[in-house]
């Protein structure tokens, strides 16, 4: 197995927003703004940017006929970084407060999540990340082991007696984007071959990659099966998400190395097999 390619994105890439498909645009403003505590930054009629009070975090879309997603690839949840445990405690405390179902709440040792769709399905992780010192040998999947319940306890004591805050920290950022593919050698060699992020760790159904050795900026799997067919055009989920590089001169690298793109002003958009799409630009 090759976990690395002569292709390498710079260690400064950060991550844009995600740019989600919605069907209801006032029912997602609400959601994202109430239980995930985000502020709107501009709206116009079928599109809305939220953020924590910078740049946009989110860009939603309303399309009111796509359909739900089903048994193909596409998103399967997009990461909100919170800056340190006590905001995701702070996170948890507003879920509970408006009352928000989560999917799951788990200690990965790299990082603890929180598990939750917005109104259409679309699978959101609340996250903090622990130190570096706490993330241990990236390379070897048995080390990290499995998911750890979260220990709830402990985080909701850090916010004991707090009023629930009604907006995020403004160093929340974009974390990661994870994605369901058919075949993840064959996403890898998109993924990291030519667009450039580096294998981090390897599972037989997933694969997590990066640069500048953080955890992951992105991760794929093929728990939706096997062969799965490419996210449909008409469905609800995520339209892109954004790598963010220095210089357009780091752009053109990366543009060098594919097929097929479609210009953008400051950048390019491209897609893997599966219609997962990535627009790389720079600021």
């Amino acid at each position: 197995m090759t976990t690395s390619s002569t292709a390498a994105l710079p260690d400064t890439l950060r991550l844009g927003p995600v740019h989600l498909t919605v069907t209801d645009l006032d029912r997602s403003i609400r959601f994202y703004e109430e239980s995930i505590g985000l502020r709107l930054a501009r709206r116009s009629d079928a599109e809305a940017g939220l953020g924590a009070g910078g740049e946009d975090l989110l860009v939603l879309v309303e399309e009111p006929s796509a359909r739900p997603a089903g048994s193909h690839a596409g998103l399967y949840h997009f990461a909100l970084l919170h800056p340190s445990r006590l905001e995701l405690a702070r996170a948890a405390q507003r879920l509970i407060a408006t009352r928000t179902p989560v999917t799951g709440a788990s200690d990965h040792k790299i990082s603890e999540a929180i598990y939750l769709p917005d109104p259409d399905g679309n699978g959101i992780e609340l996250a903090a990340d622990r130190s570096r010192e706490h993330w241990g040998d990236l390379s070897d999947p048995t080390a990290l082991g499995g998911p750890m319940p979260l220990d709830m306890v402990s985080l909701m004591a850090m916010v004991e007696g707090e009023e629930a805050l009604p907006h995020v920290s403004a160093d929340m950022r974009m974390g990661h984007v994870h994605l369901h593919v058919g075949d993840v050698e064959e996403a890898l060699s998109f993924w990291r071959d030519r667009i450039g992020f580096e294998v981090m760790t390897r599972f037989p159904s997933a694969a997590f990659i990066a640069a500048g050795g953080y955890h992951h900026h992105l991760g794929l799997n093929t728990w939706r099966g096997e062969g799965v067919p490419p996210m449909p055009a008409d469905a609800v989920g995520m339209r892109h998400w954004i790598v963010v590089l220095d210089s357009p001169a780091e752009v053109a690298a990366v543009r060098a190395r594919l097929d097929a793109v479609e210009e953008l002003p400051d950048g390019f958009l491209a897609r893997d097999p599966w219609n997962n799409s990535v627009a790389v630009t720079s600021s």
